[in-house]
């Protein structure tokens, strides 16, 4: 499986970004995806997944109600609409994989990684 990461850049706070995820070489019919984000100096963490197979999403709490994680079927893209973004937004985003359904918000958890793009969110 190939991830291919697009999308970051430079936005005001209460500006909005969408990134993309377009997948490759998946071959399972249950997979799930992911958006992880790494700010300087801190680890890694989960933003949002979506389990492939019926849709269901699940995101950071401190993103609820300002990121979705919407998908094109057809494309095997998944992406990750920021609105009202924040300066502690900013971060370098990166996508994932796993096979088989969403079971929980650790990176160990997820085989396939794509490149990150940055996001950068001035206040």
């Amino acid at each position: 499986v190939q991830l291919q990461a697009s999308g970051g850049g430079l936005v005001q706070a209460g500006g909005s970004l969408r990134l993309s995820c377009a997948a490759s070489g998946v071959t399972s019919s249950s997979y799930a995806m992911a958006w992880f984000r790494q700010a300087p100096g801190k680890e890694r963490e989960f933003v949002a997944a979506i389990s492939w197979s019926d849709g269901s999403t699940y995101l950071l709490n401190s993103v609820k109600g300002r990121f979705t994680i919407p998908r094109d079927n057809a494309e095997n893209t998944m992406y990750l609409q920021m609105n009202n973004l924040k300066p502690d937004d900013t971060a370098v985003y990166y996508c994932a994989a796993k096979d088989g359904p969403f079971v929980g918000g650790a990176f160990r958890f997820f085989e396939y990684w794509g490149q990150g793009t940055l996001v950068t969110v001035s206040s």
